[in-house]
């Protein structure tokens, strides 16, 4: 079924391609100087830019259902609910690996690379989408285990094709809460709260 995996690639690209440009956008403009010079802290400067990508992600994700389910007449066995949480948690793993290249790079072209190269294409050739994980070589098996699209797909295939089965869903949120743990912990290390 390749409803779902149209569904993980808009997410991707909000989540991924379109947040690592974000801080490098401010560097290039000459602005981080400025947000650096305010009494605001890199907690409160990265939530201000995560906020609006993820209503963005969200709302292109519920766009999205609405018209594959009213329209295309695609099947949907499991809940609102249920959907709404793991893409929540997929797409804050997804902007913790955006906001982490984006603050790596000061260079809106090297953090665009970047995010194609580290994170997208292996989330998408690596998400079980493309190929079936199990006929993967073991070593790019164990791989895909450090890309949240793997829990993210398994998630969506299950609730379009089966139902909610919340052990599934627990196991595969937790791992890709795990990743934006990492990935958000090494930004904040980062990201510098005066210029230097």
């Amino acid at each position: 079924m390749y409803f779902p995996v149209f569904l993980f690639l808009i997410m991707a690209i909000i989540g991924t391609l379109l947040t690592s440009l974000v801080v490098a956008r401010e560097w290039e403009r000459g602005t981080m100087e400025a947000m650096l010079a305010t009494p605001i802290g890199p907690f409160d400067m990265l939530l201000g830019k995560l906020i609006p990508y993820y209503i963005l992600g969200m709302g292109s994700n519920a766009a999205c259902v609405l018209i594959g389910i009213h329209l295309f007449h695609v099947p949907f066995r499991g809940s609102i609910f249920a959907l709404f949480v793991i893409s929540s948690v997929f797409l804050i793993a997804s902007l913790g690996m955006g906001f982490w290249i984006s603050t790596l790079c000061k260079n809106q072209f090297l953090a665009s690379q970047m995010a194609l190269m580290l994170a997208f294409l292996p989330n998408f050739i690596l998400s079980g989408s493309l190929f079936e994980i199990s006929s993967m070589p073991i070593a790019i098996q164990v791989i895909t285990y450090l890309f949240p699209a793997r829990y993210y797909v398994t998630c969506l295939q299950t609730i379009f094709m089966t139902g909610d089965i919340w052990f599934l869903f627990m196991k595969n949120m937790a791992c890709m809460a795990i990743i934006a743990v990492v990935f958000f912990t090494a930004t904040f290390r980062i990201t510098p709260e005066r210029l230097e």
